[in-house]
């Protein structure tokens, strides 16, 4: 929680992937502390529903259908965003995919190239849009979504995405040292097994599943509102020493 009271009233943070999962499970989070809330998803219906939620719950909100591997959709989001509010005190990369799960031999380049696409290019998009407005304004706090695979590399069924989440991993390194004395922090955040979407959409077997969920020495997956109250804490007053570090947040497994 911040130091101060009221922290987050008034102030905007712009999430990508924000129809489901762990995007909007934190813009909801935000919207609870009076953050206004921009929602983009390649989902639009899905960002829409998720601006929904928000204004229901008293805070404002805004939706914006946007495909982060385009930059021109990337640069329409944050000039929407601060045409409604003037203002980006924060950034969630939360966009992101490992596409299909895949046996290293079988990666084949469109599956690559996809996964570097969304994972890379959509956060390196969004924080070359952002940043110039943060500078202008002294300050700001960009939060990118890792991932506990960069660890272990993925074998036998997702190098290509851990290897991205690594690229995403050094990238926000990166760029929190080349802009820590302008008022500027940059960090990730590296999960373990999240309950949301993405196993399926990775179509993760249900064998798949077991095997990260007995990794897991807490005996579950971590839930979605996990993820998005570290990124609050990470965005706070009470959080302003840190910059360029990752967050594991992984019910003390992953490392296998």
């Amino acid at each position: 929680m911040p130091k101060t009271p009221d922290y987050f009233q008034g102030k905007t943070i712009v999430i990508t992937g924000a129809a489901s999962g762990i995007g909007r499970a934190t813009a909801l989070i935000f919207a609870r502390e009076g953050a206004n809330v921009v929602a983009g998803d390649i989902d639009g219906e899905g960002a829409r529903r998720t601006a929904q939620q928000v204004e229901q719950m008293g805070a404002a909100a805004l939706a914006v259908e946007a495909d982060v591997t385009h930059r021109d959709q990337v640069e329409d989001l944050i000039e929407q965003a601060l045409a409604r509010f003037g203002r980006i005190d924060f950034q969630f990369n939360s966009a992101g995919s490992a596409i299909r799960r895949s046996t290293f031999l079988e990666i084949d380049d469109d599956l690559w190239e996809r996964t570097y696409d969304l994972n890379v290019k959509g956060v390196f998009h969004c924080m070359q849009a952002v940043l110039p407005h943060m500078l202008e304004a002294g300050q700001g706090v960009i939060v990118n979504v890792s991932s506990m695979s960069h660890k272990r590399g993925g074998p036998g069924s997702s190098v290509h995405y851990a290897s991205s989440k690594g690229a995403v991993l050094t990238m926000t390194l990166g760029v929190a040292r080349e802009f820590a004395d302008k008022g500027i922090r940059c960090l990730s955040i590296s999960p373990g097994p999240i309950n949301t979407p993405f196993q399926a959409t990775s179509q993760t077997s249900p064998e798949q599943v077991a095997k990260f969920l007995a990794d897991v020495p807490m005996g579950r997956f971590g839930e979605p509102e996990e993820i998005g109250e570290m990124v609050l804490f990470m965005c706070s007053d009470a959080c302003g020493f840190m910059t360029a570090d990752t967050v594991y947040i992984n019910g003390g497994g992953g490392w296998r």
